[in-house]
């Protein structure tokens, strides 16, 4: 027997986990974060930066364990959530249906299309007047002002992809029989849920800056008042603790998207 017959015969080794397989993809994104907050934590100690201006993220570490004993963090935490899902839930909804009529049709997107165009480019401050004089202070407001934020990614990015669809494959569809539910099952929605996708996943990122504008102007709860909490007392720690519970909730909601994005597509490798 020769020898690559023998090798041939040796059982082969067992497949590792998936987990096991993306765990150094997975602690190459730490590294980075690791770095700065070391960076950060020395700088701080050796008084290279000022306190008042950057407090050391072991300070901040502190604030926030003393918020979350007191139960303070989790009513402000649950506040800002409970807006941004509430916001982005209405703005993606509306801008599917926008986004499929005008993708769909010619006359709609004539006649909607440059509007949603221009208003897309204003500012998210700039609403804030109108929906406190139209809405008041209170939570329909914030939520009207985080469902505008999510609106425009989600419908350019799936008005964008319908119009895209090569109408050879749409004709391909009514040739083989499909009608309504069926041509959209098997034509319009595998061709433009990559883009939906990624509008939604923009979107939840535009929500995140839409929930603080809305926070910094009335909110008796949230984030954002922490934020404005912090800085009438001068406790920049207050404001850091904030900020970085933003960059992890932020996190953590868009990779919950992204975990679906790779359950809806399979095909695709992250």
């Amino acid at each position: 027997m020769t020898t690559t017959s023998r090798s041939s015969l040796r059982p082969a080794e067992p497949a590792q986990p998936k987990a096991m397989r993306d765990l150094p993809r997975i602690a190459r994104g730490f590294l980075l974060p690791a770095v700065l907050l070391v960076a950060w934590e020395a700088s701080a100690r050796l008084q290279l930066i000022p306190s008042n201006w950057l407090p050391a993220p072991s300070m901040v570490a502190t604030t926030l364990t003393e918020l979350g004993r007191s139960g303070e963090l989790l009513a402000n935490v649950t506040a800002t959530v409970t807006r941004l899902f509430l916001g982005f839930v209405l703005g993606s909804a509306v801008a599917t249906v926008f986004g499929i009529w005008c993708g769909r049709s010619e006359r709609l997107h004539a006649l909607l299309d440059p509007t949603f165009q221009a208003l897309r480019s204003i500012p998210s401050l700039a609403w804030v007047p109108l929906f406190l004089l139209w809405l008041g202070i209170q939570e329909t407001s914030k939520v009207a002002l985080i469902a505008v934020g999510a609106f425009f990614p989600v419908y350019l990015n799936l008005h964008s992809a319908i119009r895209a669809i090569d109408r050879r494959l749409i004709e391909v569809g009514l040739m083989n029989g499909y009608r309504r539910w069926q041509l959209a099952r098997h034509v319009l929605i595998p061709a433009t849920l990559p883009a939906y996708l990624t509008g939604l996943r923009s979107g939840l990122g535009l929500a995140w800056m839409f929930v603080v504008a809305a926070e910094l102007l009335g909110a008796s709860r949230g984030l954002g008042y922490l934020m404005v909490d912090g800085q009438s007392t001068s406790r920049t720690e207050l404001v850091m603790a904030a900020i970085l519970s933003f960059a992890v909730l932020g996190k953590l909601t868009d990779s919950l998207l992204q975990a679906l994005e790779v359950r809806l597509q399979p095909w695709r490798t992250n």
